[in-house]
């Protein structure tokens, strides 16, 4: 574990610490990247550029009075604060992932895409940390842009593993708004009245990433097949482990997290065939067992706490191995092929391609967004 000054808040030493479920920060190869071609998709991605240049959201992320307010006394405030840490952290990443993307490449639609994505996940960051603040709790970004650990990724690895990830915070947020709206007596905290949409960027930078790997038509075939059940298998299980160990967060909304997770993963997966040919087969029995063992063997690892004596370490080496042959039980199961029919066809609402000729004519605003 790398070596954090003390000097730093509590909350950054926290968000600088390396472990397997913890947020990360992410480098690749730009250089393969840029050589990429586009060419001949570049009128879908000249319109989905158009789409982040819009900024629908430009002015939505303001704090209102209500951020004002004394939460002392909220339910689960030092899970929530973790809640914003992770969130902030996960932002931030993208924030600067995005922009080392515009320093590297040379395409200029490419370049304008991720110059608007690396200011929404700006945006999003800034709006965590202030929330942080108004909590009495410091998270020094500068610290974790020049502090924390790169972890690089193959360019396929960085596509698969970011597309996931803006899809499932797309359903992340949708869930929790959706039941807030229907039991306001969870809303602990004003910040989750934008999580609607917040969550719209979510699901549009989900949507660049789609159509960036069906431009590259090697990604979606062959040995990567594996590799996207693999990427599908670890964002989920990386949540459902997460939550697990926070169930007095969700339950202060009112949520059961397991009946959260696995209400997400489910739409997750169903959004997810709009690009992979293959998914994970959640509506088998065996896939949600297998993660709810893998949470009983979480949870009794967590009780040996930083024990270092031989039997702890042990039982945690035991404990791991367990969790790993469950997760090749769950990758082992046959995958589930999508098809037309089962293809997803985007969300009621949300701007779609229109097909060529689209600079003619105007564009639709954004509605409410549904699924």
């Amino acid at each position: 574990m790398m070596n954090i000054p003390g000097e730093y808040s509590p909350t950054t030493r926290h968000a600088l610490r390396e472990a397997v479920l913890n947020p990360r920060f992410y480098t690749t190869d730009f250089r393969a990247i840029d050589r990429l071609h586009v060419a001949h998709m570049r009128d879908e991605f000249e319109w989905i550029r158009a789409e982040f240049e819009r900024d629908y959201n430009k002015g939505h992320f303001v704090r209102n009075d209500e951020f004002l307010a004394n939460f002392d006394d909220m339910p689960a405030r030092d899970l929530y604060i973790e809640f914003l840490e992770r969130s902030c952290t996960a932002e931030f990443s993208g924030c600067l992932l995005y922009a080392e993307m515009v320093k590297h490449l040379h395409d200029p639609t490419l370049k304008a895409i991720f110059r608007c994505m690396s200011r929404d996940e700006g945006r999003h960051a800034g709006f965590l940390n202030k929330t942080m603040a108004d909590l009495g709790v410091e998270m020094n970004l500068q610290v974790l842009h020049t502090r924390k650990k790169y972890t690089y990724f193959q360019p396929r690895f960085i596509f698969y593993s970011v597309y996931l990830s803006e899809k499932i915070g797309y359903a992340r947020y949708i869930t929790i708004y959706r039941h807030l709206q229907q039991n306001p007596q969870g809303m602990i905290h004003p910040i989750f009245k934008w999580f609607e949409n917040w969550c719209n960027d979510e699901y549009r930078h989900g949507e660049f990433f789609s159509l960036l790997m069906r431009s590259q038509a090697d990604l979606l075939s062959s040995a990567n097949l594996r590799w996207i059940r693999f990427f599908l298998l670890a964002v989920y299980v990386t949540m459902y482990l997460n939550d697990a160990r926070r169930s007095d967060f969700y339950a202060a909304l009112g949520l059961d997290w397991r009946d959260y997770d696995q209400r997400v993963i489910r739409l997750t997966n169903q959004i997810a065939t709009q690009v992979f040919p293959v998914t994970l087969p959640i509506d088998d029995p065996r896939f949600f067992r297998h993660f709810d063992a893998c949470v009983a063997y979480d949870a009794q690892m967590r009780q040996f706490g930083e024990r270092n004596d031989p039997l702890a370490a042990m039982q945690r080496l035991r404990l791991r191995a367990a969790i790993a042959a469950r997760l090749l039980a769950t990758f082992r199961l046959p995958a589930t092929p999508t098809s037309e029919a089962t293809r997803w066809k985007g969300l009621a609402g949300f701007p779609n391609y229109p097909g060529s000729g689209w600079r003619g004519s105007e564009q639709p605003r954004e509605r409410t967004i549904s699924a």
